[in-house]
């Protein structure tokens, strides 16, 4: 019995993102808001040291590792 519901809609082509638009490196700098921001936290000053030291520690690598 297939576990996919009949009703599902599949995507379609001009309703998939484009793979270009689907990596986090821009070529720009990733700021310790953009850090805070892919965590889904909030803009505090606490998160924002966060994402500080977590930038000063691993470059701007480090918000690879936190999207996919």
């Amino acid at each position: 019995m297939p576990t996919s519901q009949s009703g599902a809609a599949r995507p379609t082509p001009d309703r998939v993102t484009p793979d270009k638009l689907l990596h986090t490196r821009t070529g720009t700098e990733v700021s310790p808001e953009d850090m805070v921001l892919a965590t889904g936290r909030d803009l505090t000053p606490r998160n924002l040291e966060w994402a500080r030291r977590k930038l000063a520690e691993e470059g701007p690598s480090a918000i690879e590792k936190l999207l996919p």
